[in-house]
């Protein structure tokens, strides 16, 4: 059998983006991603209420009560269900669930379902957990201190060293991400940055947000992170069809490549801490005034702990990017 060595760029988007990929099949991942990982849309409806905080204050801030709702990498609809639940009264919303997966069936018709990001709309455009997915090639330092691009074979995910990062590709790991030691891996982010200078790029005015794993220079991982997810399990990344295949987000440098704008990074314990979502428990005095809303509280604290918890979801990087609006507090 002839052995088929790729590049993980190419290996990655065929296993998740082709026609029998991770991301396309109903029968490989028919729940589609919660079927896999839990994200913070799965976690607690705290999160998706959060985002239409957001919604009606990016809203606000555009001076209109017509405001599009656009959600990159949109599963199932699960996060423009809760926000489109938890919007305020008098805001109408234009939601587009941006995903290559064919409409899930049973979703609110409002919503536009869409393989790329309309162009010219005003509102937030959501990316949670998205750019993780977008595929890029892995480098790794040889003997000599070549930083060469890593092949795998498809079938098994076995990797060997192929030729050296030349171009783009180079000019970014120097800028982002340099290696230096015979061993030392980085994911090469060049196709996240382009990817969500097209995203956030689309709007005409208002606030992109991406929110994912994420990394910045001077805290890289030696090693990268490139892993496989399946059945809410971290598995070795073989690039087969079989499993998610990720990696971190270089999200300092996805912030550097839209040239208008102004953007903020930060943490998600932080940001939806601004949104009103905190771990903080009820006051015991609830308890004896009105045990249904002490125990409905705790729940909800319980939950918003999850969303903000330090080494946990808390630390996830979100990267805000206005586009067209002055920026505001």
């Amino acid at each position: 059998m002839t052995e088929e060595w790729r590049g993980w760029r190419e290996a990655a988007r065929t296993a998740l983006y082709g026609e029998e990929g991770f991301y396309r099949s109903p029968v490989r991942s028919p729940e589609g991603p919660a079927g896999h990982f839990r994200t913070s849309v799965h976690a607690s409806p705290l999160f998706a209420r959060a985002v239409a905080g957001l919604l009606a204050r990016t809203a606000r801030e555009l001076s209109t009560r017509t405001v599009a709702l656009v959600d990159v990498g949109a599963g199932r609809g699960e996060l423009l269900t809760g926000v489109l639940a938890a919007v305020p009264r008098g805001l109408e919303v234009v939601p587009y669930g941006v995903e290559v997966a064919a409409r899930p069936p049973g979703l609110d018709p409002r919503i536009v379902w869409c393989a790329e990001p309309p162009r010219g709309v005003s509102g937030l455009l959501f990316a949670n957990e998205w750019l993780d997915n977008v595929p890029v090639e892995v480098a790794e330092v040889d003997g000599d201190g070549v930083a060469r691009y890593v092949q795998v074979r498809t079938s098994d995910g076995a990797e060997r060293l192929g030729p050296p990062v030349t171009g783009a590709d180079a000019a970014w790991l120097e800028r982002w991400w340099p290696l230096s030691a015979p061993g030392e891996r980085a994911e090469i982010g060049l196709p996240r940055d382009e990817a969500w200078a097209g995203a956030a790029g689309s709007l005409a005015a208002g606030l992109a947000v991406a929110v994912d794993y994420a990394h910045v220079r001077g805290e890289r991982p030696p090693f990268g992170t490139l892993t496989g997810f399946r059945g809410g399990r971290e598995v070795r990344p073989v690039p087969d069809g079989s499993c998610d295949v990720t990696a971190h987000v270089a999200l300092d440098a996805c912030a550097g490549a839209l040239a208008h704008g102004t953007h903020e990074l930060t943490d998600q314990r932080a940001a939806l801490g601004r949104l009103g979502v905190s771990g903080d428990r009820p006051p015991l005095g609830l308890a004896a005034s009105d045990p249904a809303a002490y125990v409905r509280a705790l729940a909800s604290a319980g939950e918003a702990a999850e969303l903000t918890a330090r080494g946990g979801l808390g630390d996830f990087g979100w990267l805000l990017h206005r586009v067209g609006s002055p920026p505001h507090a």
